[in-house]
């Protein structure tokens, strides 16, 4: 039985399918006359009653029951996982159990459930694992509980402070990240950068527009994607960035739309260039990135304080919040940037990026180019989350099967 067949059969709504596939006859929703005239008129008295709308509203309904149902099930997986990880250690812990018994409970426990995957000793020990790092199986229920298996075993992995932990558990609830992106913002350290760029947010911007606008920006940025040498000038990185627009939208996070590179604005006449142009859809503003291949220098915020005005006064519409503008450097004196915003009235905020090394020219002849690579392992990484979500599809499907439990 698969997951979205158990979605069916566990959450179906009201003048939903029925388990055949078919409608119960009491709630047919149209009845249709079949002595009436062709198919062609069919279809336009079918158009008069209204079906195209309640089709969409039936597939809508369904699919969120799928949704529903893979949630429950998914909830309760991880609340059993807990519960297993929390008798082990308490057992261990005050009945003297060794660490022996986990590969005997391994092996007892696919003796008993050979359909079911998830009872081998590693995975065991994670579940152990779990339990010691959320005690409150309130908390497990209420937060933890809401994000896969794979996903909590990969936080467990790479993070160790509690705080941090939570803090991802939460940002992959709220965006929906994937176990692959979820691991690469563990790896940039994603949380230790977020909200510590040097800005005059708070001072310029209303509650709770500041707030936000603070956590969207992060000190470093990461752009290990790019192998640029450090001689290499701000067109060469920008030409970089927009070459890798994919990435870099992922380092800046959730909310950045790319509007344009150099882009023109015409003021008293004359045309300036912006670097980087974006809008953000959940601050609702414009954002204007500058790029610098150098340490920051005070007269950076003068020019970006002009853009700043000129695209409030030539592209922000009724509805939009206040530009923003981001001054991107090499790296920053934190005295000097905070002396360089203190009287500045439009919002802006000073952060550093670094990039990946270059390769000396002899090996970087001797390599593939960067673009097979990326295809390369772009195929292999959706091949393996491929697995991996089929995998934790069928172990969901056969805990929330009856038949499996009717077995033993």
């Amino acid at each position: 039985m698969t997951l979205w067949a158990i979605a069916a059969k566990i959450l179906r709504p009201a003048n939903c399918l029925s388990a055949s596939g078919r409608f119960p006859p009491s709630e047919m929703p149209l009845r249709y006359n079949q002595e009436a005239g062709s198919k062609k008129s069919m279809g336009r008295d079918l158009s008069k009653l209204g079906y195209e709308e309640f089709l969409g509203e039936l597939k809508e309904r369904i699919r969120n029951a799928q949704v529903r149902a893979a949630l429950a099930v998914n909830r309760e997986l991880i609340l059993l996982y807990w519960q297993i990880g929390q008798e082990i250690l308490q057992r261990q812990q005050h009945q003297g159990w060794g660490a022996k018994v986990i590969n005997r409970l391994a092996t007892d426990l696919r003796k008993a459930f050979p359909d079911i995957k998830g009872f081998s000793a590693r995975n065991l020990l994670y579940m152990r694992a779990f339990a010691e790092a959320y005690p409150d199986e309130q908390i497990v229920q209420q937060v933890v509980a809401l994000i896969p298996w794979g996903h909590n075993v990969r936080i467990l992995d790479a993070v160790k402070v509690p705080e941090e932990r939570m803090w991802y558990i939460q940002q992959t609830i709220q965006y929906g990240w994937s176990r692959n992106i979820l691991i690469h913002q563990m790896d940039s350290q994603l949380f230790r950068r977020q909200g510590s760029a040097i800005t005059n947010f708070s001072r310029v911007l209303p509650d709770p527009q500041s707030e936000l606008a603070q956590q969207v920006i992060k000190n470093p940025y990461s752009f290990d994607f790019l192998s640029l040498g450090k001689e290499a000038l701000e067109r060469e990185l920008e030409t970089a960035l927009i070459q890798h627009i994919r990435e870099f939208l992922l380092e800046l996070g959730v909310g950045f739309s790319f509007v344009g590179s150099q882009y023109p604005l015409v003021v008293d006449g004359r045309e300036y260039r912006i670097d980087l142009l974006f809008y953000h859809f959940r601050l609702h503003c414009f954002v204007v990135i500058d790029l610098k291949v150098v340490e920051f220098e005070p007269e950076f915020s003068g020019k970006m304080n002009f853009y700043v005005s000129a695209v409030d006064d030539i592209l922000r519409g009724a509805d939009d919040k206040p530009t923003i503008g981001i001054i991107l450097c090499r790296t920053k004196s934190k005295t000097v940037a905070e002396y360089a915003l203190r009287d500045v009235h439009k919002p802006i905020g000073i952060s550093t990026y670094h990039m990946g090394t270059p390769l000396p020219e002899e090996f970087q002849m001797s390599l593939p180019a960067i673009e097979a690579l990326e295809e390369e392992m772009e195929a292999i990484a959706a091949e393996v989350e491929q697995s991996l979500a089929s995998q934790e599809a069928e172990q969901l499907s056969l805990f929330a099967d009856p038949a499996t439990f009717d077995e033993e």
